[in-house]
């Protein structure tokens, strides 16, 4: 199977999942990326069946619309009964790395608010310490170059992401060799730098399930 391929078979599966959870009065939390793509294409086929959807970044908001799914703002809703988005990086703890789009923010905010997250992924996201991918740090403009010089006391080499600026008017700074151990602390420790906005782990919430895309078919793991 295409990496596509394997995205789309997730995206149904995930679909599938949430028709147990949903209700007419449902309103869900949509991610952002590809395989999030998949699953807002895979949930216009059941649009009537719920109230409408919240969206993590401006991209997926316009694409629910054009499937003519209401999107509402996350302050007047409250808590969502499910999340669905994809992830760069994911353990065998469900912690996961991502933000590669850069909606990360957004996404960390939807997932807090939500009582179960739905991770999407295929199986080259799939890895046993989080790092590889470059860990992304959304980070106040001002606050840029301060940030950066305290990453780098964490011993990660942030790399300033040239002519990209994040839904919310920030910068983002991508960390590169830079693997995680102790993905729950890094987290407290990144969020702590003066400056930070958010950074790209989800480990403090992580997935509660995750629907792995591989040549054999979609597997359904929970946290180790």
């Amino acid at each position: 199977m295409t990496q596509d391929e394997l995205k789309k078979a997730v995206a149904e599966a995930a679909l599938e999942e949430v028709k147990k959870i949903i209700s007419k009065d449902s309103i869900i939390g949509v991610g952002t990326g590809s395989t999030a793509n998949f699953f807002i294409d895979a949930l216009a086929e059941i649009k009537l069946d719920f109230d409408g959807a919240v969206a993590s970044s401006e991209a997926t908001r316009e694409r629910l619309q054009a499937h003519g799914i209401n999107v509402y703002d996350l302050n007047g809703v409250g808590t969502l009964p499910v999340y669905v988005d994809g992830a760069d990086e994911v353990n065998p703890h469900l912690h996961m790395v991502k933000g590669g789009g850069g909606a990360l923010t957004r996404e960390k905010i939807i997932g807090a608010a939500s009582t179960k997250f739905i991770c999407i992924a295929d199986e080259s996201k799939q890895v046993d310490i989080l790092g590889t991918f470059p860990l992304p740090v959304e980070v106040i403009p001002m606050a840029r170059s301060y940030v950066a010089r305290e990453l780098v006391k964490l011993g990660a080499n942030p790399v300033y992401r040239e002519d990209f600026v994040t839904d919310n008017g920030n910068v983002i700074l991508d960390l590169y060799n830079f693997p995680i151990d102790d993905p729950l602390a890094m987290e407290q420790r990144i969020n702590n730098i003066t400056g930070v906005v958010t950074n790209g782990l989800f480990a403090l919430r992580p997935a509660d399930l995750l629907l792995l895309g591989c040549s054999d078919g979609v597997k359904s793991i929970t946290a180790v």
